[in-house]
């Protein structure tokens, strides 16, 4: 072969190569495939890159085109990424982007979640909803943090250690109280009989606290006295648990009632009701329409005895509540009560507070009772 021939078969290999690099730097940039535009948007993108993968369902299917700054401070930083078509019936309106990590220490990358069957389709140049990424620095500061704590714990227990060995040698000789009552018969003795003495003495307290209890119990019922009782719209407060739970259930409400308790009650310090027309509303929607759970929530101002206010809630809840369940047909079981005491919002100064009565949807789970938690408690 001639030294001509030779020259054009290495540039005709030399273009070869060089083509063959562009398609396939091209290919994996998704120059040559047809492709769709979408954006995110976060608050740091953790040191995220413009050419980094974009993956969905873990899958390359994309790069990240680029990344714009805001034009002023408390914007977002923008991330725009080219995306493969193939994705498209897959990707929808509620999915999610965000920025994760190859490994421990590995590149950043943009991953994007499968949507829901049913949601509408993403369009070019929509813009994702975004998780915030884990920061690796924070990460390995909460690390070193508990690594801290721990070892002050080591530190702790073993000078609680050497506390104790001291303690015990006093005791084995015979020093201090503790050390003679060991040491000491005649001591232990006196301490046997004044132990036996306080337990008779409590034994008398408690059957008095019972006699109080039942006094108190035939005073509710005392024509005389029962006015005072129902002026507060309760007679026992242990009632005041029974339909109570401990918080608002998760999820959001189907539709909510706001009542002012200046409207509902005869007094400040009353859980009597006064104006039941106010309820009609609420409760007409209770009979009328289904659901899967309801809560009757009662709040006052800021001013006032925090402990009596708590107590003051609970009973409005209740009677809120006693009220629906007697006049609008619905299934008792899935109405609640929550009494939650002083809160911000419950009105300005001098308001008597709110009631509300919160209605979820169907499949919506009950939170825990306060008294199912009390009788675990008192069984443990």
């Amino acid at each position: 072969m001639s030294r001509t021939a030779r020259l054009g078969a290495f540039i005709v290999l030399t273009l070869g190569i060089l083509c063959a690099g562009i398609f396939i730097i091209g290919s994996n940039e998704y120059r040559f495939k047809s492709t769709y535009k979408l954006k995110a948007e976060f608050d740091n993108v953790a040191g995220l890159a413009a050419g980094a993968d974009v993956q969905v369902g873990g899958v390359h299917s994309g790069t990240v085109r680029s990344i714009e700054l805001p034009h002023q401070p408390g914007g977002k930083v923008v991330v725009l990424m080219d995306v493969d078509k193939r994705t498209h019936e897959i990707v929808k309106q509620d999915s999610m982007a965000t920025i994760e990590t190859e490994g421990l220490l590995g590149s950043q990358y943009m991953a994007i979640s499968f949507g829901s069957p049913g949601q509408p389709d993403v369009k070019d140049g929509d813009t994702l909803k975004s998780i915030p990424p884990l920061e690796m620095s924070a990460i390995l500061k909460k690390a070193s943090d508990i690594l801290d704590s721990s070892q002050q714990a080591v530190v702790n227990t073993t000078q609680a250690t050497a506390h104790l060995n001291s303690v015990t040698a006093k005791i084995d000789s015979g020093q201090g109280t503790v050390g003679a009552l060991v040491n000491d018969r005649a001591l232990y003795n006196n301490l046997d009989q004044t132990t036996a003495s306080l337990q008779q003495t409590m034994t008398h307290a408690q059957a008095g606290v019972t006699d109080f209890q039942e006094n108190m119990e035939a005073m509710k019922h005392n024509f005389l006295l029962r006015g005072y009782f129902k002026k507060r719209g309760y007679e026992d407060s242990a009632e005041l648990e029974s339909d109570e739970v401990e918080e608002l259930p998760a999820g959001t409400p189907v539709k909510s009632f706001t009542i002012a308790a200046k409207e509902l009650f005869d007094g400040k310090d009353s859980a009597k009701l006064k104006h039941q027309k106010s309820l009609k509303e609420s409760g007409e929607f209770l009979a009328s329409n289904p659901f899967g759970l309801a809560v009757v929530v009662a709040a006052t101002g800021m001013e006032g005895d925090t402990q009596k206010d708590l107590v003051l809630t609970e009973a409005r809840a209740a009677v809120v509540r006693s009220y629906l369940v007697d006049n609008f047909a619905f299934d008792d079981s899935q109405l609640k009560t929550l009494g939650k005491g002083k809160q911000p919002d419950a009105g300005a100064e001098g308001d008597w507070g709110t009631v509300q009565v919160v209605i979820y949807p169907a499949g919506t789970a009950i939170p825990p009772g306060k008294s199912t938690k009390a009788q675990a408690s008192s069984a443990q």
